[in-house]
């Protein structure tokens, strides 16, 4: 089972607010019908402005591995992220968008917010 007790974060290093992009290339999970490997997510989390949260990368990447093996679907994957993400972090805002590989023909991608969307955001 995917292990939100692997993250980690630290104190935003500045109090005003802003949006990091982190993009994991090589997250893979399994699809629970057929068992082949699905690959792709993105994610935007903005911290609080004042006394926010970072998650820190090395357990981002160790969280992300713990879903290597599971079988799961894309939506559920995009929203337990995103869900794990804003309990450790609560974000003013924050985006999970999984971008998956196409197989078959098609390509998906799945889009989850926690919080009011910024203006400057689309």
């Amino acid at each position: 089972m995917p292990d939100p007790s692997l993250l980690e974060a630290f104190p935003s290093p500045v109090d005003t607010p802003f949006v990091v992009e982190h993009v994991a290339e090589e997250f893979t999970s399994l699809c629970p019908k057929t068992g082949h490997p699905d690959f792709g997510v993105v994610f935007e989390p903005a911290p609080a402005s004042s006394g926010g949260l970072c998650v820190e990368l090395k357990s981002l990447k160790l969280y992300l591995q713990s879903f290597r093996n599971e079988g799961i679907f894309y939506e559920a994957v995009t929203n337990r992220i995103r869900d794990d993400l804003a309990a450790l972090m609560s974000p003013n805002w924050l985006r999970v968008t999984t971008n998956w590989r196409g197989r078959g023909g098609i390509r998906s991608v799945i889009q989850a917010d926690y919080g009011s969307v910024p203006p400057h955001i689309p």
